[in-house]
């Protein structure tokens, strides 16, 4: 800097003018006077050998040109057209509201009546719908609570606001419940959202038990009723839910309502209920009784039991059981055995949706050969082997609240031992007790939180498969200590006792047994001589077995269960190794196929879904 630079004095006055320094008019007035003065033309520059132009973009111009107008408007200057909602008015700018609103676009830029009125009525939005619209209008803004959403959707939907609809379309499906799912649904079809009903369809069918026990379900019509029990995807336990969901509805006004019996009948899968739930609940309905075309069904249904060789002539959607495709499963593996055999209390879980297995909540002491059923959404790990002895301890894990808990102990210390839930029960057969196999039957009722000695099976069944079907238990293979068996023998709970059935095509023990779309599949085990890795198929329509493709692996005390329309098989032994590998089969291809392995687990492995509802 130069000396003389140094020496100005910066608290010298500016010389002094009639206007603020600042003062806009002011400046203007000295541009008009500086373009007005004889200085004469400038002279051009030579550019010629440079780029003919180039792009300025300010990025934040708009962001700042909107906050701009909205401060413009809410101090009430250039505000061209008045809303008018009910008794409120709310002034806008024409410019903005066709910018920014599908519904003014149109109205100011199509020559339509209102394009030159400087007021216009609004009659289908909510005065405070209308606020915060206009609002979003200027702000990009806009805050859904439960006290708005309903008015700011139809607000939104009547002004072709599709992203504001849809962001409380989106607001609504986080929040169904059981009590207000069928009121969304209606809702969401008034509107032509059809995310939001889609959305609301999927949770009435996942979760159909609660919904049919709301208030709301008294109130749907019957078409509706009647189009919501014959879907194939309700996720029920039994069909006993579905029975009972029509008779709730039909005494809420027995008057209006008992003349539609029969025709909801009819979609009721009478067939699939027990023999003892239709005589002690279907037959003792007096509206059944009087009705001829009601005891015509239950006798069908009746026949259904009584006379197996016909039923592949019954029309099929009758005894279809339901299957929920939507309903998604994630699969917890429960102890089992290191490399060196040791009993785990590890357990982990796979996502079918992201792929992977994570570790979850260990138990709270070693199980291998355990027993693992799911239950209302609880995980049972009963018995079992802990390295040193046979167990009879029980644990239940809630996922909710990532706790295991001890319940019960069972009459008899099992391991190798075969678990299912049936209805509000959990039964036990057969297993290890440390010195023989078992014939035994126990059944667990968690409400009062006891187990009580059933009929013993025809066989003493270790390291058997169980499942249930239809209402009935079977127990697949398993050994004595001294044979194996390609023996099925079945449980029917009306008559409390145990029959042979048709056996599998191969013995089979340390087997893993699923049921899928009504039919009963037996992967891998062991059958004296060989570890296996063949795969066969029950269909109880025609009461036979048949082969299916075999899995890449052998696999014996695998474990093997059903989610998302798909069988997965969970490690095993395959005569040299513990298996931490896993195969899912699709039926649809007949196509078994590698997934990610588990992380945490060397086989051995018991195995359960609990749905993500």
């Amino acid at each position: 800097m130069d000396s003389d630079d140094e020496n100005l004095r910066i608290s010298d006055p500016l010389p002094s003018t009639s206007h603020s320094q600042n003062d806009p008019l002011d400046q203007w007035d000295d541009f008009q006077n500086s373009i007005s003065s004889p200085i004469g033309e400038p002279d051009l520059l030579d550019l010629s050998d440079s780029p003919e132009s180039t792009i300025f973009h300010h990025k934040e111009h708009p962001a700042n040109a909107f906050p701009a107008m909205e401060d413009i408007r809410r101090q009430g200057k250039l505000c061209d057209i008045n809303l008018t909602v009910g008794t409120h008015t709310f002034q806008a700018h024409r410019i903005v509201l066709a910018a920014t609103v599908p519904y003014f676009r149109a109205m100011f830029t199509n020559d339509m009546r209102e394009a030159n009125q400087s007021e216009i009525e609004i009659l289908t939005v909510e005065p405070s719908a209308m606020e915060s619209l206009i609002n979003y209008a200027y702000t990009g803004k806009i805050v859904i609570s439960t006290n708005n959403v309903q008015n700011l959707m139809m607000g939104a939907s009547f002004l072709q606001l599709t992203r504001v609809r849809d962001a409380c379309a989106e607001f609504l499906q986080m929040r169904l419940t059981p009590q207000n799912v069928l009121g969304i649904r209606h809702f969401a079809e008034s509107l032509g959202c059809l995310n939001l009903v889609t959305a609301s369809e999927k949770y009435i069918q996942k979760s159909f038990k609660a919904v049919a026990e709301s208030e709301e379900f008294m109130g749907i019509s019957f078409e509706h009723i009647s189009e919501l029990i014959s879907r194939d995807e309700l996720n029920i336990d039994t069909e006993e839910i579905v029975f009972t969901a029509v008779m709730r509805w039909i005494k809420y006004d027995v008057l209006t309502r008992s003349v539609y019996l029969p025709k909801l009948l009819v979609r009721v899968r009478l067939p699939l209920l027990t023999p003892q739930f239709l005589a002690d609940k279907v037959s003792s309905e007096e509206m059944i009784r009087s009705s001829h075309q009601c005891r015509d069904l239950l006798d069908e249904a009746r026949d259904y039991h009584l006379m197996p060789e016909r039923r592949p002539l019954l029309n099929s959607f009758k005894s279809k059981p339901r299957k929920c495709k939507d309903l998604v499963g994630v699969i917890y593996a429960v102890g089992g055995q290191t490399k060196s055999g040791n009993s785990l209390s590890t357990v982990e879980v796979y996502d079918p949706i992201t792929r992977r297995w994570r570790d979850a909540e260990a138990m709270s002491m070693h199980r291998s050969r355990v027993g693992v059923a799911v239950m209302q959404n609880r995980l049972y790990a009963i018995g079992g082997y802990n390295g040193q002895e046979r167990l009879n301890t029980v644990e239940v894990f809630d996922a909710e609240s990532k706790k295991w808990s001890k319940v019960a102990s069972m009459n008899c210390k099992r391991s190798a031992v075969g678990a299912v839930a049936l209805g509000d029960h959990l039964y036990v057969c057969g297993g290890f007790d440390g010195i023989s196999s078992l014939d035994t039957v126990e059944r667990y009722n968690p409400e009062e939180n006891n187990w009580t000695m059933m009929p013993t099976m025809t066989k003493h069944r270790s390291a058997a498969g169980v499942v249930q079907l239809n209402g009935k238990i079977y127990a697949l293979g398993g050994h004595n200590g001294l044979s194996i068996f390609d023996s099925v023998e079945v449980y029917d709970t009306r008559t409390e006792s145990w029959t042979e059935t048709v056996p599998m095509l191969s013995k089979r023990c340390r087997l893993g047994v699923a049921t899928l779309n009504g039919k009963i599949f037996a992967c891998g085990g062991y059958d004296g001589s060989s570890f296996l890795r063949s795969v066969e198929c029950f269909d109880p329509d025609t009461n036979k077995w048949s082969y299916v493709q075999s899995m890449n692996v052998t696999r014996s005390r695998v474990a093997l269960v059903a989610d998302m329309d798909k069988l997965w098989a969970i490690g095993g032994y395959d005569g040299m190794k513990n298996l931490k590998t896993v195969e899912m089969y699709c039926p649809e291809t007949d196509i078994w196929t590698f997934v990610a392995s588990m992380e945490s687990h060397e086989g051995g492995v018991g195995v359960g879904v609990i749905p993500m509802i």
